[in-house]
C-alpha cells in the first residue's frame, strides 16, 4: 500500500487547472470520531495521497478536534483544521447550543436534538472547495444511513444530490465517497480489524457529552458500545481510558 504524502497548499493566487484533476488523491473529512477514523483507514487502502480536513464548527466539546489531530498524526496523514463557527451562532441543538443531549426525538421535527441542520452539507462543500484548489476530485466522508440516528443529511440520496450540485456548481468532477453508508457499527469495527487499524479507534471520540472516559449513556456512546459488543471486540478507547 503506498504511503500517504503531504499535499502542499497552492501558492498564493495560484490555481490548479480543473482540466487536470488527480483521481489518485483524496480529501478525507476527519471529525475525530469512530466513523471518520474508519474512513481514513479505508482511504489509505485506496488512494496514493491523502489530506485530512477537520471542521471547527463551534461544537461545545473541542475534545473531538484534539482527537482528530491525534488520529491524523498516528495515521501519518497531513491534516488541516478549517474554522466554520456559524453553527454556534445558529444554535438550536445540543451539539452547538446550550441544550442537554436527550434520547429520542423532538416532537416538532421527529429528529434527535443532536441534529445540526445543514452540517454535513456545509462540511462536504468545504471539503470540495479545499480539494478543488489542489486538483483533487475525491472526497471521503463517514456518513451512514444504517446507524444514522435519523439524520437526513446522512442518507444516500442526500449524498447523490449534493455530489451532483457540487459538480454543476464547480464544474469539477467531484466524487463523494461514503464507504460506511450501508454498514452497521459492528461491520465498521470488523473493517478496522481487517485493515489492522483498530488501534486508531483508541484515540477517537464519540461521546456527545464530551466525556472521557465516555459517559456510556448518550445515544452516540450506546451505538458505539453496541457495535463493539456485536463485533465481539473490546473497544480500544475504553481499554485505554476506562469507562
Amino acid at each position: 500500500m503506498p504511503k500517504s504524502s503531504s499535499l502542499a497548499a497552492p501558492a498564493e493566487g495560484a490555481k490548479v487547472p480543473p482540466m487536470h484533476p488527480n483521481p489518485y488523491a483524496a480529501v478525507v473529512l476527519l471529525s475525530g470520531g469512530q466513523d471518520s477514523a474508519t474512513c481514513l483507514a479505508w482511504s489509505q487502502k485506496r488512494f496514493q495521497r491523502l489530506h485530512a480536513i477537520t471542521i471547527d464548527y463551534g461544537q461545545r466539546h473541542h475534545i473531538e478536534l484534539g482527537a482528530a489531530v491525534e488520529i491524523a498524526k498516528r495515521a501519518g496523514v497531513p491534516q488541516s483544521v478549517i474554522p466554520c463557527d456559524s453553527f454556534r451562532a445558529l444554535g438550536g441543538n445540543s451539539l452547538t447550543g446550550s441544550e442537554a443531549v436527550l434520547g429520542g426525538v423532538r416532537d416538532d421535527n421527529h429528529l434527535p436534538n443532536t441534529f445540526v441542520p445543514g452540517r454535513n452539507l456545509v462540511f462536504i462543500t468545504l471539503a470540495a472547495a479545499f480539494a478543488y484548489q489542489r486538483g483533487i476530485t475525491e472526497i471521503v466522508t463517514g456518513v451512514c444511513q444504517t446507524d444514522y440516528s435519523g439524520y437526513p443529511d446522512c442518507r444516500a440520496d442526500t449524498m447523490v444530490a449534493l455530489q451532483e450540485s457540487l459538480r454543476k456548481g464547480m464544474e469539477f468532477p467531484v466524487t463523494v465517497h461514503t464507504p460506511l453508508m450501508h454498514l452497521s457499527k459492528a461491520e465498521t469495527v470488523k473493517m478496522m480489524i481487517e485493515y489492522g487499524k483498530l488501534d486508531l479507534l483508541a484515540w477517537s471520540h464519540t461521546c456527545y457529552n464530551g466525556a472521557v472516559p465516555p459517559c456510556g449513556t448518550c445515544p452516540a456512546c450506546e451505538l458505539r458500545a453496541k457495535g463493539f459488543r456485536e463485533a465481539g471486540v473490546i473497544d480500544p478507547l475504553v481499554a485505554r481510558v476506562g469507562g
